[in-house]
């Protein structure tokens, strides 16, 4: 590259830098989330509209009442990704949705039924799901084996029409479509009566319990009135987002300190491509229209600490090759194309993650999708494209001299698999404290987890103040006090806009609880009793969400077991990684229990992580042996361990560097942030450490002990055979 060239490149990365920089800034400043807001801001946030309505049907079931609130959930998931639905009492439901401001637009569209049809070969409409009465999963006797099937029961007027169609139909298709797309195509084997239908050819139970469930909140089964639709405020107000973006500053400077002293030129580059990526996040959140809430805001910050990863690979790399005297020049080019294939293996899996988690899951775990998605194609783009061109540049317009990169220092090799049983010993007691842990916290009566309400509802009591005070005013003043009044550290507010009510949502309370509640504010605010109402609410993450969370993840780490054992020709690379990766879910859940942190929306967001974070960290190890390994395709046991031990050694430092950088800005976030922001950093720093850990101490050994265990085996079978040919 020549001289001008690398200057025009350097002023265009700078001017891109500028332009984003100077956009994001709007997009988050206060003033940009006026009227004509930037971003779409979640319910903790910016607040939005809250809508309660009252079932009508006196005599319904808790199963029809379950499903109206997943369907709801469903499709306020169109307005959306945040948006929560939860019961009220015994006759009511509420809907809220972030970033709206009107309900009238909204209200007649989520009562609509009859999304779900039935469709003849021709595409006819036959049935919608209003003529369904029923539909469960259940297994059938199939040749003498048990199959999972759908069992359908239709309503009188309708068991007679689909008699009729079954028969015209007899040997066709007859598709069942839930909005606009079709989730099952049953071939109609003979005429059926009775008003009873089964569908046939389920992989598991689980399928037919998706398909089930499909079916029947295909249509609002209950009639449903609204009560009232009110705005509601931020739950978490302008300090959230302020105490975010400070730790985010000071976390990015610390980072840009630490890579330019690590790595000298090289840093230089990798700062214009992490710039670059921050700044570019945000509008592509932005353009993308990503409802970004307090865990989102929270994995765009982490993203910025992961972001760092690939360039770390890439710059180790290109150390290493400096070491071996090659000139600057060729140490970069072929420093890349070394660190490509970890970069991508490990990118590519955690896109897995995050494409399985957009499509099956549900709330907050598809937002959080969205961001983890997003901020793994922008790190992507910006290491291999914006810091590589910015490093060409750098070195086009004269720092070519090694002293400007570093070269790397041959670093002795550490025996780490030596000691592989101390670290399986000590990695299966951490996991077994933790169980121990929930067990006690079972026994105790306190549940094995802390939930939030977001899991088992609570209470929620709406107060009219008779002043209008600020979000802050009442997390320093007023929450303290039910707190002490209540022994509970979880109390959620949130303000009615327009009025002088507050909603404080708590734990379930007693009516002893709820007397202790109102005299806080008889004694200090002179609210009478009358103003004060009281209703026990669901939890906003129903059972559904939680299923539909459970099953993404693990298709996920299928997917990735899967892709894993594609691209490194081995199982047990494949399944190493993935023990590893269960090994470290186990030390963070170890966490949550024995420190009793509140298991609420970011647990989720933690967990996610976690997935991404970990699996990312083992396959830059893995890569390494695999490269290792091929020019030595037959080894014995101990020049395998001397591979393996040499493996680590080399991607010790970029593993340390990346956790350092990544752990900064968690701790920064654990520092400066609110409550909420506090539980998801926590235990993600043990997820960091952890990952760290079982990237450098469990997943090679595991891999290790799996290979020299396949290699005893064989060993023996072809003694056998010998001995008996002989």
């Amino acid at each position: 590259m020549k001289k001008g060239k690398g200057v025009a490149i350097l002023c265009v990365v700078l001017a891109c830098i500028l332009v984003l920089g100077y956009y994001a800034s709007i997009i988050l400043s206060p003033s940009g989330r006026g009227e004509n807001q930037n971003i779409i801001l979640g319910l903790d946030l910016a607040g939005g509209v809250s809508i309660t309505y009252e079932i009508m049907d006196k005599d319904a079931t808790a199963e029809e009442i379950s499903d109206t609130v997943y369907k709801l959930q469903k499709r306020v998931e169109s307005y959306s990704t945040e948006a929560t639905v939860s019961r009220e009492g015994s006759d009511r439901i509420i809907v809220a949705i972030p970033g709206v401001t009107e309900a009238n637009d909204i209200l007649e569209d989520l009562g609509t039924p009859g999304s779900l049809e039935f469709q003849d070969p021709d595409g006819n409409v036959v049935l919608t799901g209003d003529d369904i009465a029923n539909a469960q999963a259940g297994y059938a006797d199939d040749k003498g084996t048990n199959q999972a099937v759908v069992n359908l029961t239709f309503t009188d007027e309708a068991a007679v029409t689909f008699a009729d169609l079954t028969e015209k139909f007899l040997g066709q298709v007859i598709s069942i479509v839930y909005d606009g797309e079709v989730i099952s195509a049953p071939n109609v084997r003979s005429k059926i009566t009775g008003g009873k239908a089964q569908i046939q050819g389920m992989d598991s139970f689980q399928e037919a319990e998706t398909l089930a469930s499909q079916i029947r909140i295909g249509s609002l089964s209950l009639e449903l009135e609204e009560l009232t639709s009110q705005v509601v405020g931020a739950s978490l107000g302008e300090e959230a987002i302020s105490t975010a973006l400070t730790a985010a500053a000071i976390g990015l400077a610390l980072i840009i300190v630490f890579l330019i002293a690590f790595y000298w030129i090289a840093g230089v580059a990798t700062t214009l491509g992490l710039l670059v990526y921050s700044t570019g996040v945000v509008a592509v959140i932005y353009l993308f229209e990503v409802t970004l809430t307090l865990p989102g805001i929270a994995g765009i910050i982490l993203g910025i600490g992961m972001a760092v990863d690939a360039n770390v690979v890439i710059n180790a790399r290109i150390k290493e090759e400096l070491a071996l005297g090659k000139s600057t020049g060729s140490a970069i080019k072929t420093g890349y194309q070394k660190a490509l294939s970890a970069i991508i293996d490990g990118n590519v899996t955690t896109l897995i993650a995050a494409a399985v988690l957009a499509m099956k899951g549900s709330g907050t775990v598809k937002g959080f999708a969205y961001t983890l998605a997003i901020g793994i194609l922008l790190s992507m783009f910006t290491s291999l494209v914006v810091t590589r061109y910015s490093m060409y540049a750098i070195h086009a317009i004269g720092f070519k001299d090694v002293k400007y990169y570093g070269a790397a220092k041959e670093h002795k090799v550490i025996d780490f698999l030596s000691k592989r049983y101390v670290f399986f010993f000590l990695s299966v007691a951490a996991i077994a404290v933790g169980f121990a842990a929930e067990g006690l916290n079972a026994g105790s009566g306190n549940g094995a987890f802390n939930y939030s309400l977001e899991f088992v509802g609570g209470t929620s009591t709406t107060i009219d103040l008779g002043k209008n005070y600020e979000l802050a005013e009442i997390d320093s003043e007023i929450v303290p006090l039910i707190n002490e009044a209540l022994d509970s550290s979880e109390v959620q507010v949130q303000k009615i806009a327009d009025s002088t009510q507050v909603v404080f949502k708590t734990r379930n309370l007693e009516l002893s609880e709820r007397e202790a509640f109102a005299k806080i504010f008889e004694d200090n605010y002179s609210v009478e009793s009358s103003a004060i109402s009281y209703q026990n609410v669901s939890e906003t993450i129903s059972k559904e969400m939680t299923s539909d969370a459970v099953w993404a993840v693990l298709i996920a780490v299928i997917l990735m077991l899967i892709y894993i054992w594609f691209r490194f020709s081995d199982f047990r690379f494949a399944s190493s990684a993935i023990i590893a990766l269960v090994h470290d879910i186990l030390v963070v859940l170890t966490c949550y229990a024995l420190l009793r942190i509140t298991v609420g929306s970011t647990f989720i967001a933690v967990m996610l992580t976690i997935l991404g974070y970990s699996i990312n960290d083992t396959i830059v190890t893995f890569d390494r042996i695999r490269e290792n390994m091929k020019s030595r395709p037959r080894v014995t046991q101990s020049e395998l361990a001397e591979i393996a031990n040499r493996s680590i050694t080399q991607t010790l430092s970029r593993s340390i560097n990346t956790s350092i950088t990544t752990f900064v800005i968690v701790l920064l976030l654990y520092i400066f942030g609110v409550t909420s922001i506090r539980d998801f950093a926590l235990p993600l720093m043990v997820g960091v450490v952890s990952g760290t850990y079982s990237s450098i101490c469990i997943a090679t050994e595991l891999w290790y002990e799996m290979k020299i265990r396949q290699k005893s085996t064989a060993e023996v079978k072809k003694g056998s055979r010998a001995k008996k040919t002989a």
